[in-house]
């Protein structure tokens, strides 16, 4: 997220240390690698600017989060962190030992950013530059609808909306439940934390009235039932009260 804002000259300090939690695949549970997490956010920054808030920004967060998911995929072959590394929360300290020191696992995922990074540039430029991206009617995301209901800005809002489907449509960890960690996170900087971790006790909480929500499952492909074919199925899903109820347990404070 850092280099992507870079390239686009708009560095965004507090927003790219919160997202720090969604590494490791949301608080190190093995789903979606948190440089897609993190470049998902820096398309959905790119989408405000060039559109403002409403619904085709969200929709172009979305269309972009689609392309880098695709692009992250013919990169690696996988988007999931436990796929690429072997290990989540629930591996042993030897297993992490193993992995990063003796494996070299934190050079290797600094060769799969380096990789990345130009190839995310690229395709959320192209996503965005298209002068016809069609919107249905609000609500679009489902990421953006927990982002507006936290009372986050506008901006914060549009950032969160290529989260839904799990990451562009694409069926993985929810990503109503990655903005609702994103935004507690910013929430504790602006309180003064100078620091994130893993076992944020809010982040904890959130992801405890999740799972208890959704019957102990993360994979929105799994809690809906299917992949969304595209913005507008997404969409659809959401007007017919689709995933309030998560929306209404992650927005508790």
């Amino acid at each position: 997220m850092r280099v992507l804002n870079h390239a686009f000259d708009h560095p965004m300090k507090s927003e790219e240390q919160a997202a720090m939690p969604l590494a490791g695949g949301i608080m190190q549970h093995g789903y979606q690698c948190g440089m897609l997490w993190g470049s998902t956010l820096a398309a959905g920054a790119q989408a405000y600017r060039l559109f403002g808030s409403g619904s085709r920004a969200e929709t172009g967060a979305i269309i972009a989060a689609q392309r880098l998911v695709e692009s992250f995929r013919a990169l690696n072959k996988h988007i999931n962190c436990i796929e690429i590394t072997g290990i989540d929360k629930s591996s042993t300290t030897m297993q992490m030992t193993i992995y990063f020191l003796i494996k070299g696992g934190t050079i290797n995922c600094m060769h799969m950013a380096v990789k990345y990074a130009p190839a995310a540039f690229d395709k959320i430029n192209t996503a965005l530059s298209g002068k016809n991206i069609e919107a249905p009617l609000s609500p679009v995301s489902c990421s953006a609808m927990l982002a507006q209901k936290m009372g986050v800005s506008d901006m914060h809002t549009v950032m969160a909306a290529g989260f839904a489907g799990g990451i562009g449509l694409s069926g993985g960890a929810c990503g109503a439940l990655g903005a609702a960690i994103w935004i507690i996170g910013m929430n504790s900087i602006k309180e003064g934390a100078s620091k994130l971790d893993f076992m944020n006790p809010k982040a904890q909480d959130a992801i405890g009235r999740f799972i208890k929500c959704t019957g102990y499952e993360f994979e929105c492909s799994k809690i809906v039932g299917r992949k969304f074919k595209d913005v507008d199925d997404h969409a659809a899903y959401l007007h017919d009260g689709g995933c309030s109820k998560i929306i209404e347990a992650l927005a508790t404070k």
